[in-house]
C-alpha cells in the first residue's frame, strides 16, 4: 500500500543534520539569510485525475502550493501539459512512477513493455505496492523507465524543475537511489533528497556538494484523524526549524470521480485530498506562515543553484 512507500521514504531520508559539506546554506545561496525557515508547499499526483489537477492548478494560482509534481504515465497528462504551456512560471517536477497503487484504476509504463518487463506484476500493470515493487524491478529497467517518463514530459512541453519518486520505490534500495541521482545529475534537475542516518555509504557516496538537500520533509500520515488535520499542519508550521523544509501534500476535490478512483483506499484518497486543499488553502494556513516568519520557496529557485 502507499503507507509503504512513505514509510521507506522516511527511513531512508530521515530527518537528521546533514553530514554531507556543502559549500553555503540553501538559504544564504538563494539569498535569505541563513537562519531563514524555507518551506517548499508541493502538491503531488497531477495527471491522475481531473480532480487532482484542478485542486492542484487552484493551490499553485494561489501561491497556496508553491511546487507541484507530475505523474508522465497517467491519463490526465495531456490537460497538465497545457496547464504547464499556459502558465510558463509553474513549479511542476516530476513525481517519477513505478506502481499503480489503486484498485480498479491501473496504469503501465510510457517505455515499451518489453523493455522493462520488471516493472509489471503478473495482472499486466506497473505493481500495486512497494515491497513486490522493490523485491522485482531491475535497476536497468527503472533507469530506462524514468528517462522516458522525463523525455515525455520534455516533448509535450514541460520543463521540469525537479524529481522525486512516487510510493517511495526509488529511495528503497542503494541501486535504486543511484539510478534516480544519475538521472537528475545528467538533465540537471534538483531531486527531492536528504542524508539520514541510516543511508547506506554506497548510497551516501552518490550525493556531489552542488546537490541541495531538504533538512527535512513533513507529510500526513494516516494516523492523522480527520478532526485534527488543520491541527497538524498547523503545528508542523509553528515547529518549523531554519532550514529547508518541504510539506508534501495531495490536493483532489472529494467528488464521485476522485471516490471512484481511491474507492476502498482511504489512505491518500479523496476525502484526504480535500483536507489537504481545504487546509493549505485556508486563511488559518496563510496567518500561520506569515506570523512564523516561513519563507515560501519553489524548486525552480534551487535549481538554478545548479546551473
Amino acid at each position: 500500500m502507499r503507507r509503504i512507500g512513505f514509510l521507506l521514504l522516511s527511513i531512508v531520508f530521515a530527518s537528521a543534520p546533514l553530514s554531507l559539506a556543502q559549500p553555503k546554506a540553501v538559504a544564504e545561496r538563494l539569498g535569505y539569510p541563513a537562519d531563514s525557515k524555507l518551506l517548499i508547499i508541493h502538491a503531488d499526483d497531477l495527471a491522475v485525475a481531473h480532480s487532482e489537477d484542478m485542486a492542484s492548478f487552484d493551490a499553485l494560482d494561489k501561491g497556496a502550493a508553491t511546487s507541484a509534481s507530475i505523474m508522465v504515465p497517467c491519463p490526465w497528462l495531456t490537460e497538465v501539459a497545457d496547464y504547464a504551456k499556459a502558465h510558463p512560471d509553474a513549479d511542476l517536477g516530476l513525481h517519477l512512477t513505478l506502481t499503480s497503487e489503486w484498485k480498479a484504476y491501473r496504469w503501465g509504463s510510457v517505455e515499451s513493455k518489453d523493455k522493462v518487463p520488471s516493472l509489471f506484476g503478473a495482472d499486466g500493470y506497473l505493481w500495486p505496492e512497494t515491497q513486490p515493487a522493490v523485491q522485482s524491478i531491475k535497476a536497468e529497467d527503472a533507469e530506462r523507465e524514468i528517462r522516458a517518463q522525463i523525455e515525455k514530459a520534455m516533448a509535450m512541453g514541460i520543463h521540469p524543475t525537479h524529481v522525486d519518486s512516487h510510493m517511495g520505490v526509488l529511495f528503497a534500495r542503494p541501486d535504486l537511489i543511484g539510478v534516480y541521482v544519475k538521472v537528475a545529475h545528467e538533465y540537471k534537475l534538483p531531486f527531492l533528497g536528504m542524508i539520514g542516518p541510516t543511508l547506506p555509504p554506497a548510497a551516501r557516496a552518490m550525493f556531489t556538494e552542488k546537490d541541495v538537500l531538504l533538512d527535512s520533509v513533513v507529510i500526513a500520515s494516516p494516523g492523522v484523524a480527520a478532526a485534527d488535520w488543520k491541527k497538524f499542519y498547523l503545528d508542523a508550521v509553528r515547529n518549523l526549524k531554519p532550514g529547508l523544509t518541504e510539506f508534501i501534500v495531495h490536493l483532489g476535490h472529494d467528488d464521485a470521480e476522485l471516490q471512484a478512483v481511491a474507492v476502498g483506499h482511504p489512505d491518500y484518497g479523496a476525502a484526504w485530498r480535500q483536507r489537504d486543499y481545504d487546509v493549505i488553502t485556508s486563511p488559518e494556513f496563510k496567518k500561520a506562515l506569515e506570523e512564523n516568519h516561513v519563507v515560501l520557496v519553489h524548486w525552480k529557485d534551487l535549481k538554478k543553484l545548479l546551473q
